[in-house]
């Protein structure tokens, strides 16, 4: 299908990044809503067992699944954006998309903001295809009807296509479930500018304007910053980014003025290379991206010109992430300080090895660490210099149920009068493991779709 605007020559969109994850900051969104002058706020809130949790939620309450701070962004975000003619992309619907443009009427209604269109992108939720296939886990290669009820969900990742439609449709809004982090950028570019879904090599150079701004922060300095090594000013102001993309799909990436971090051609390359396996084949719903072509380029300060993005046709399948219940974890921790303290803290990790055998917890994997010395590198860590002065023991195991997860907690808490001397600040807790793999599905079977929601 194609966007419904003709290219023009010299037109710019201007897309923000409002979130790289489900917990992120809300001030640099409205910063940008306010003064990005942005074409698109985009907020990407989605990871694999983000939406594998999403799912568990709306068993629990069909009007629930979306993402939990969805409420906030919006109240904080839509006055600005909607008096700016910012258009706003989202999946924050999570498990819910319909759900979450139903909540958001509902805040538009009560901010006064008058008529808005929202629109909610649905088909990414292919749980009953999956159940009713012979698919097997990519991997583990075990047959998915094997796990039974311990699935809980299974989601496709959807390309543009549907936020395409729903744009051309004169949506003002629009949240997702699942769609690949990229297509949620590529969606509006494709619409504003009328690019084809089979110009393989624009929408490659899309999924590089997508992978850059997909994680906010990180390509303005966040994740970059290394005191002493790659020094990033003002992070507590850190501002987000935007991409001014041209007609052609290159892209400017730069943040608004007087924010805090940082825009580079370092920034920008350690975001473009981020989670990616092998450049040439970047494996996207709507094309097969290649970025070992890409240019990176400082245009001015704060302003990094990247071109170059090819791509060649998309793949017949689609990746499906597929949740499902893993048992539980059950956690203690204890702190131990001063002279001796890493002696006393190995002594309390043999005492908890020790009592969970005699007690008979039978966990399938446990791990005892000392945050501080071995919980990160283990024994290749290497002798140290120095002891400590303070050190946390840490111990979780996994389990079948929640009781016996719970014992392990308890163990450690049992130290603070059975175990070495000097312990304190005891925490315990016990959680579901969600945990993720992935199959492949012929696209055929995922069929995109939107609806209005009706303020």
């Amino acid at each position: 299908m194609n966007g419904t605007q003709p290219p023009q020559s010299s037109r710019r969109i201007r897309i923000g990044a409002g979130a790289g994850y489900s917990g992120d900051r809300i001030e640099p969104a409205v910063e940008l809503a306010q003064q990005g002058a942005l074409d698109y706020l985009v907020f990407e809130c989605l990871a694999e067992r983000t939406i594998a949790m999403a799912q568990q939620a709306r068993r629990q309450d069909p009007q629930s699944g979306y993402d939990p701070l969805l409420e906030a962004r919006m109240t904080a975000v839509l006055p600005s954006a909607l008096r700016n003619g910012v258009r706003i992309i989202s999946n924050m619907g999570a498990a819910n998309p319909v759900a979450a443009a139903r909540k958001t009427a509902e805040i538009v209604r009560a901010l006064g903001l008058g008529d808005v269109r929202i629109a909610a992108v649905t088909g990414d939720d292919v749980l009953d295809v999956v159940l009713q296939s012979s698919a097997h886990f990519e991997e583990s290669g075990e047959r998915v009807a094997s796990y039974g009820n311990r699935i809980v969900s299974a989601n496709a990742y959807l390309g543009a296509t549907g936020i395409v439609d729903a744009l051309a449709a004169g949506a003002q809004i629009v949240l997702t479930g699942r769609v690949a982090d990229p297509s949620l950028f590529a969606a509006p570019l494709i619409h504003e500018f009328g690019w084809r879904m089979d110009d393989w090599e624009t929408l490659g150079q899309a999924t590089v304007v997508g992978h850059l701004l997909e994680c906010a922060g990180q390509v303005t300095g966040g994740y970059f910053a290394d005191p002493g090594y790659k020094d990033v000013p003002n992070l507590a102001t850190l501002g987000f980014p935007i991409g001014e993309v041209a007609p052609d799909g290159s892209v400017v990436i730069t943040k608004v003025p007087c924010t805090g971090g940082r825009v580079t051609q370092a920034t920008c390359k350690e975001q473009l290379l981020y989670e990616i396996h092998d450049p040439q084949r970047y494996l996207q719903p709507d094309v097969v991206a290649d970025f070992s072509q890409v240019s990176v380029a400082e245009e001015a300060p704060d302003r990094i010109r990247v071109a170059g993005g090819r791509g060649t046709p998309r793949t017949d399948t689609l990746k499906v992430s597929v949740g499902y219940v893993d048992g539980f974890i059950g956690e203690g921790q204890i702190s131990y300080g001063g002279p001796g303290a890493v002696a006393r803290a190995r002594l309390a990790l043999d005492i908890v090895r020790e009592r969970l055998a005699l007690t008979g917890v039978p966990t399938s994997e446990l791990r005892c660490d000392l945050i501080g010395v071995n919980s990160l590198h283990g024994d290749t860590a290497g002798a140290r210099h120095a002891e400590p002065c303070e050190v946390r023991v840490r111990v979780a195991g996994r389990t079948t149920s929640a009781e016996q997860a719970l014992r392990i907690g308890n163990e450690v808490e049992t130290l603070y009068t059975n175990g070495p001397a000097g312990g304190g600040g005891v925490t315990k807790s016990v959680r579901e493991v969600l945990a993720v793999q992935s199959v492949l599905l012929p696209r055929e079977h995922v069929k995109p779709a939107f609806t209005f929601v009706e303020i």
